[in-house]
């Protein structure tokens, strides 16, 4: 899955944390009243056809009480800043703005890796600026992480591993946002989905996970039992490709990205075989002895 996806996800699933951390200039808007939501593809394509840009994610923002005017949030997310076109995106904001008559929007840009960009374009003569664009730029590099080492907002917990950290914090980074998301997020699947997100941006290396299961063996042990919990919520519901799921999530937390071989025995074992396996993923000292027949 690509990084535009990832980030469209993360925004689509959060949309509240994500303003709050990405657009936190622009946070104190969206109050408890304000009912946010993310607008469908389907519907931008069909109005805006070919200019329909679809790695923006647009969040409107209402007040069913009507006490306020709605409120446009564009968020794109940009892997290479060198990519990034501000022309592109001030053309999106106007089509948006006219498409829901908005006069408010405020345009956010996620900026994943270092590099430089744009942040003004202003357009006139040498009598008068017609013109004048700005955008929140979210350059996630330049946001020390040891700020959000206990934040409340789960988004800023699961791009810990985004934020700028000295190399001997890496461990840290990785143990805050796993906590982050155990502590933060009640939802077994968004979980299991989410400990994905934070193993490939913190992208730790095999001896990188066994520092991490010597060094913070609590947050080890509380996957674990997550993953019991859902597995017998998963088995109420026979939900057997679910247990496989948190078994290949726990088994990459302990050793890595999976052989194929491993992830097609995996796929394809019993719901008793699973749980075997799952019961031995603390312990194990590698593959091999976790998924001993």
């Amino acid at each position: 899955m690509s990084h535009d996806q990832n980030f469209k996800n993360l925004i689509c699933d959060y949309p509240r944390e994500s303003i709050g951390f990405f657009a936190a200039a622009e946070a104190q808007a969206v109050d408890a009243g304000a009912r946010l939501l993310p607008i469908r593809e389907e519907q931008l394509k069909e109005c805006l056809g070919e200019r329909f840009r679809e790695l923006d994610v647009p969040l409107l923002v209402e007040w069913p009480d009507g006490r306020r005017a709605a409120l446009l949030f564009v968020l794109e997310e940009e892997t290479d800043s060198a990519r990034f076109s501000i022309h592109r995106l001030a053309h999106y904001c106007l089509d948006l703005a006219e498409l829901y008559a908005a006069e408010r929007v405020v345009p956010v840009v996620i900026f994943l890796r270092p590099g430089g960009f744009p942040t003004r374009l202003v357009l006139g003569s040498e009598t008068r600026t017609y013109l004048d664009f700005h955008y929140i730029a979210c350059a996630l590099k330049q946001i020390p992480a040891r700020d959000h080492l206990h934040s409340a907002n789960l988004v800023a917990r699961l791009n810990l591993p985004n934020m700028a950290y000295a190399p001997q914090d890496k461990l840290l980074v990785y143990a805050q946002a796993m906590r982050g998301l155990l502590e933060l997020e009640p939802a077994p699947e968004k979980r299991l989905k989410y400990v994905d997100f934070i193993d490939i941006y913190a992208d730790l290396d095999d001896n990188e996970r066994q520092r991490y299961a010597q060094l913070y063996p609590q947050e080890v042990a509380a996957m674990t039992g997550f993953a019991q919990r859902f597995r017998d919520e998963g088995r109420k519901e026979g939900l057997q490709h679910g247990e496989a799921q948190i078994l290949t999530a726990l088994l990459r937390l302990r050793f890595g990205e999976l052989p194929a071989p491993i992830q097609q025995r995996i796929e394809t074992a019993d719901a008793d075989t699973l749980l075997r396996w799952s019961e031995r993923v603390l312990t194990a000292a590698g593959l091999d002895e976790a998924l001993a027949d």
